[in-house]
């Protein structure tokens, strides 16, 4: 079955056909980085309008590159939340318009969720193979930790009590004076640092807490940041002292979920801050089981993730309707703070 994913969740306008859930035919997407980049920040109105502008002429050249027409497809998955409202909007109308159109059934998929099927795409592996697994969604908006029995299975285990892990890059990265967005110009220069000669704390520590958090971190980074002149080196030092503890604390939480879930076969990395060298050591580093990163392309948000996840909530006539077809913008933690009744 062929699939058409929409995304227009926050400044990625974003299309994608994909076969069986797994096999990308044709990808698309355009990035409102410059867009936004002068405000160091998304601005929800204007990444709104832009996703306006772009997904009719997305849509009408994507199908025309890859020679498909309109009834070649079998179906639309859309992402429906969590996001900035104003984008969903853009979106979901969209894939309304469309389904109603050519008649072609309607999938609402949870956007978190689709990153972890990022790192599926392309992949030979049998499902057996890969499940049950550890999964790990961290980007700019979502800082999550599952334990997966199948594709479409999310017990999550662990998520951030305040900011994002990727949001937190690109903030520590305004206070170094670096371009927006923060996180690969923070890694660049963590890569020149020694993170042993800035002192920063250690967060969440107690064991029994399975939780992350970013807020103490920052401030720490923020007074190291103002305690004395910020010379190059210096501020290599403090990008590498705060990257080691972004992702470091990730890690030990990984390493208790795993002692909690040895059944594990595999351990998943998604998000845009999987694109980060330093993360993939880390990770690869504290296990001996397969570790699966999404391909640099489909890291960030991307229409193949969503229309691999509506394959699979398709397949299993899986729709989500306790949500409804209302967007919807934070992640609903009531209900995945527990084992989900998918199987």
């Amino acid at each position: 079955m062929i699939f058409l994913g929409i995304e227009s969740s926050c400044d990625e306008t974003a299309l994608a056909l994909v076969e069986n859930g797994r096999r990308v035919l044709s990808s698309a997407i355009s990035s409102q980085v410059d867009v936004h980049s002068k405000w160091g920040g998304v601005i929800p109105e204007i990444a709104a309008r832009e996703h306006l502008n772009a997904l009719s002429s997305m849509y009408t050249n994507m199908l025309k590159s890859a020679a498909f027409k309109a009834n070649d497809v079998d179906a639309i998955a859309v992402t429906q939340g969590p996001g900035l409202i104003g984008c969903l909007l853009v979106g979901v109308s969209f894939a309304k318009g469309l389904a109603q159109a050519s008649g072609k059934p309607l999938i609402p998929v949870n956007h978190v969720h689709a990153h972890v099927h990022g790192a599926l795409l392309g992949l030979d592996a049998k499902y057996e193979d890969i499940f049950p697994t550890l999964a790990l969604v961290v980007s700019g908006g979502h800082t999550n930790l599952y334990f997966m029995k199948s594709p479409r299975h999310f017990e999550l285990l662990a998520h951030t009590i305040d900011d994002a892990c990727g949001e937190s890059f690109d903030k520590v990265g305004k206070m170094l004076g670096l371009p927006y967005p923060g996180g690969p110009h923070v890694e660049a220069l963590a890569r020149k640092g020694d993170a042993s000669k800035i002192s920063l704390p250690r967060m969440i520590e107690r064991k029994s807490q399975m939780v992350f958090s970013y807020s103490g971190l920052k401030t720490a980074v923020s007074r190291a940041v103002a305690s004395q002149p910020t010379t190059g080196q210096k501020l290599e030092d403090i990008a590498a002292a705060f990257q080691e503890e972004a992702l470091g604390q990730i890690v030990r939480k990984l390493e208790l979920a795993y002692k909690a879930r040895p059944e594990s076969r595999s351990i998943i990395v998604a998000g845009g801050v999987a694109a980060n060298q330093r993360f993939k050591d880390l990770v690869q580093g504290m296990t001996s089981l397969p570790v699966l990163f999404p391909p640099l392309d489909y890291c960030s948000d991307n229409g193949a993730m969503i229309a691999a996840l509506g394959y699979h909530q398709w397949m299993a006539g899986d729709f989500d309707p306790s949500l409804g077809w209302d967007v919807y913008s934070r992640y609903p933690f009531e209900k995945f703070l527990t084992s989900t009744n998918q199987n």
